[in-house]
């Protein structure tokens, strides 16, 4: 059994910074993925960033040179540091495992204020 937990959502304004955490546990096999999605409100969920078995990082556009990810090695944790926050960056933000299945945590909220 994998858990895959969020925290780090709040309120922000247009920006403004937030920093949201990511910690995975459980029977984890290697090699794995991680990283997030996002679903705004009547939307389908969409990549934000992911971070790979071997540490390579992925990015779309809407959110490079904005969002940061981050993990410690070996713990499964993963960070993701958002800065130069939109109102459009809204949405319940996803974690994710992906080993050879995906893992999904509940979602945190991420509401920025114009």
């Amino acid at each position: 059994q994998v858990h895959v937990v969020e925290s780090g959502g709040g309120l922000a304004q247009a920006g403004g910074s937030l920093r949201l955490s990511c910690s995975a546990s459980g029977n984890i096999v290697l090699p794995k993925e991680m990283g997030w999605y996002r679903q705004p409100p009547g939307k389908q969920r969409e990549l934000v960033a992911s971070i790979s078995s071997d540490g390579v990082t992925n990015y779309p556009d809407f959110v490079k040179g904005r969002f940061s990810l981050s993990r410690d090695i070996g713990r499964n944790n993963i960070y993701l540091q958002m800065s130069s926050l939109k109102p459009e960056d809204s949405a319940v933000y996803y974690c994710y495992l992906n080993t050879r299945v995906t893992y999904w945590g509940q979602g945190t909220q991420v509401t920025v204020s114009s």
